[in-house]
């Protein structure tokens, strides 16, 4: 093997005397376009990395037109997975003509064996994106995943009352705690009465508001167990043509388990997690809610979700976390403030939680003695649910982003005219701010401000967009992309530049939205992108973001082997996704210059 592909990664994971092994027992071998390199269900007696030319990996039981899986280049690999498990899944068939490098099965098994990293990096990452790519294709969580699941991941609280209680009192509970359902519980054992039930008893048999609850309880109860498998209680609800399971340990009712909670989880978990941060009544209640929403991410990115459809949702959801806090925290007569959110949270373009970034805004003559100290308490709480604080100190618990109407009307005055300092950044941050709680109609009064100071300066305009260049697009002199060891840095040189770029331009424009790809159709309607621009860099800032999130879970589960947090590795990248990568970066850097044209950044 040539020494700049021995320098690749992961080859670079091995040591001194791996590398010699590998240059030892590495052959040569070249095939015609049409070749079969390695058929489908067949053991492989190669790890194989292409020198010259192309491969197409083909799902043989798949549809002509969406057969081929993948496409590998110069400097990819293949063949591994199929090594470990013993058989390739897929066909690999040369496109042109093509050189690849063979490295014996046996040779590559010692090498993992051997050198713990690299060989962790196979068994660990290739097993994960063999078993992503496959969740991706069933359009959802994997069945196999789907009937690991446990009974207890997915039940709710039961709501229990006593059989005294009248058809009245259980008609005003499932209406207060948002369920269908309610046990009654008696030296007789548990009874279950659902809607259906009150209705039959209120309506068909004409009984009382004030008849005891248990006069219309249905004691043969369909149960299962916390640790049954999920897919045990389907088939219970299935059987029995019930829609819902009670769920006993021992003589306990510990939980309901509804049909549409099982459908929901399915096809995803985010309608459990959404139900439990609304059910939630205390801190503890939502932090446990609040510790779930990492993994629904994870079933979020299996299924192959599109990132803007993610990122709404898990907007939506941390959201609703900081509303509930807010309302959990905060002294009830003081709640028609107004809370904000800012920075990446405040376009909805987070997914996994970040720092931080929020401020108040109190109406004109709000008196509140205690604010100082109620808002140090909620910063305090977004703590424990798992919400870092700023570094910079951009939270409620500063009292400089906490204030009345009129001192954010001033302090937007002072920030514009301090542009070589904090007040730029400053005004960027407020430009993303989005009402989560309290009364909307303060923060746009404050955004209307900001409007008025800052959209028709040009030299303030000049200054806001001038950040679009601090950062090199990771592109080389030749347009290729650059392969630094430790990564390029997706966040400062893809993601920044457009989240920015758009930004300013929604500031010119007095845009109101916050998020970026709201902000671009906006753009498109105000006839300042073109529907096409506008589009490619909507499809870039999703690409930029779902590969910067893919590794933020690597991270997450300690796989991300020392790379930085926002760094990508090029080299582990799959030639589809190197292509995308460097055409979106392409698009990034125009728009920079677009951008530099129009604010006259290059003087």
């Amino acid at each position: 093997m040539i020494e700049k592909e021995l320098d690749q990664y992961p080859f670079s994971l091995l040591g001194t005397a791996g590398r010699h092994r590998l240059n030892q027992g590495t052959d040569l071998a070249y095939y015609e376009p049409g070749d079969i390199i390695l058929e489908a269900a067949s053991p492989s007696d190669y790890v194989y990395v292409v020198h010259k030319g192309s491969v197409a990996e083909l799902d043989v039981n798949a549809p002509d037109g969406r057969s081929q899986v993948g496409v590998y280049a110069a400097g990819d690999l293949f063949g591994a997975i199929s090594v470990l498990n013993g058989k390739s899944r897929y066909r690999f068939r040369a496109e042109q003509q093509t050189l690849c490098h063979l490295i014996p099965a046996a040779l590559f098994l010692e090498l993992c064996d051997s050198e713990p990293e690299f060989g962790r990096f196979f068994r660990q990452t290739l097993a994960e994106k063999s078993q992503r790519l496959a969740e991706r294709r069933e359009g959802g969580v994997t069945l196999a995943g789907f009937m690991l699941a446990r009974v207890d991941q997915c039940m709710r609280e039961p709501l229990v009352m006593a059989p005294k209680a009248t058809l009245r009192d259980a008609v005003t509970a499932l209406k207060q705690h948002g369920v269908d359902s309610v046990l009654i519980h008696s030296d007789e054992g548990f009874a279950i009465v659902t809607k259906t039930d009150l209705l039959t008893a209120l309506v068909v048999n004409e009984q009382t508001a004030d008849t005891p609850l248990e006069a219309a309880a249905e004691r043969q109860l369909v149960t299962t167990r916390p640790d049954d498998y999920l897919f045990t209680a389907l088939t219970r609800m299935t059987r029995h043509k019930v829609a819902r399971v009670v769920v006993m340990a021992g003589e306990q009712a510990v939980g309901v388990v509804e049909l549409t909670d099982v459908l929901s989880f399915f096809s995803s978990r985010s309608y459990v997690v959404g139900l439990e941060i609304e059910k939630a009544e205390s801190l503890d209640e939502l932090r446990q809610a609040s510790e779930r929403l990492p993994e629904l991410v994870e079933a979020l990115m299996a299924q192959g979700v599109k990132m803007r459809f993610a990122m709404d949702l898990l907007a939506a959801l941390n959201g609703r976390i900081m509303a509930k806090t807010f309302g959990m925290v905060m002294p009830e007569e003081q709640q028609q403030a107004c809370l904000i959110i800012m920075g990446s949270e405040g376009r909805g373009e987070q997914i996994l939680k970040t720092d931080q970034d929020n401020g108040l805004i109190l109406a004109d003559g709000q008196h509140w003695p205690s604010c100082e100290i109620d808002a140090r308490r909620f910063t305090e709480t977004l703590l424990i649910l798992g919400y870092p604080p700023c570094p910079g100190k951009f939270m409620v618990s500063n009292p400089e982003w906490v204030g009345s109407l009129s001192q954010w009307q001033q302090r937007i005055h002072d920030w514009a005219g301090d542009v070589g300092g904090e007040g730029l950044i400053r005004i960027t941050t407020l430009m993303d701010a989005h009402c989560v709680a309290g009364d909307n109609r303060l923060l746009e009064t404050v955004r209307s401000a900001l409007f008025d100071r800052c959209s028709n300066d040009d030299l303030f305009m000049a200054h806001f967009a001038r950040p679009v260049l601090q950062f090199a697009t990771p592109l080389n002199l030749f347009g290729s992309l650059k392969k630094p060891q430790h990564g390029i840095d997706i966040k400062k040189g893809a993601l920044f530049p457009v989240v920015h770029g758009v930004r300013a331009l929604a500031l010119q424009q007095r845009i109101r939205e916050t998020s970026t790809l709201s902000r671009l159709e906006k753009l498109v309607a105000a006839k300042v992108l073109e529907p096409g621009i506008a589009e490619d860099l909507g499809e870039a800032m999703e690409l930029f973001s779902e590969l910067r999130l893919n590794h933020q879970l690597e991270h997450l589960h300690g796989d991300a082997m020392n790379i930085p947090d926002n760094h990508i590795v090029v080299q582990r990248l799959s030639s589809l996704e190197r292509d995308l990568l460097r055409d979106a970066l392409h698009l990034v850097s125009e728009f920079k210059q677009r951008l530099s044209r129009r604010f006259h950044l290059e003087y």
